[in-house]
């Protein structure tokens, strides 16, 4: 992989030595319709309770709710938005927890809350760091509805490691 420098990335504003454990961000809302929840279902979860209100009153939700799957994809898409589009992301190499805590129902208001916990250069790939971090949405009730844990893979800005161990600051096994 060819390294890439801030001058050669200036959309780039927010680089793997930036992203400091302990930071939170709020990164917006988003609200969805029973158009939308029928249609992500349509396509890519089609249990009864995510097709119509009248299944999902018949069920343990009391009424539609979203796939567990489409509350993440909203997720990603706030997160997309609202913060990765101005970072030098390399993707995610995945999760180590997802937890739907709650329903999503046509009409809330979902928020979402990022955390980093915790940060480590990647001893095989010196121009990357790895953050780990915890995904909160909440609806409009204060209400935790997802909790997610993953690691996010940053191109670093400073290509060379660091000679001292700080960066490895809470290192989770492998890397």
């Amino acid at each position: 992989m060819t390294a890439t420098t801030p001058e050669q990335s200036p959309h780039i504003k927010i680089w793997w030595e930036d992203l400091e454990i302990g930071q939170v961000r709020d990164l917006g809302s988003l609200s969805p319709t029973k158009e939308e929840i029928i249609a992500f279902a349509s396509q890519f979860d089609p249990q009864p309770f995510h097709l119509s209100e009248e299944a999902g009153k018949a069920s343990v939700f009391g009424g539609l709710s979203a796939s567990g799957w489409h509350t993440c994809a909203m997720a990603m898409r706030l997160m997309v938005t609202n913060f990765l589009h101005e970072t030098s992301s390399l993707g995610s190499p995945g999760l180590e927890s997802l937890k739907w805590t709650k329903p999503v129902y046509p009409g809330d208001v979902l928020r979402l809350q990022h955390t980093i916990t915790e940060k480590r250069a990647m001893s095989k790939r010196p121009d990357v760091g790895l953050v780990r971090t915890v995904w909160e949405m909440f609806n409009q009730h204060g209400d935790k509805v997802l909790h997610m844990e993953g690691y996010g893979m940053f191109r670093r800005r400073e290509l060379e490691p660091p000679s001292s161990t700080a960066a490895r600051v809470a290192a989770p096994p492998g890397g």
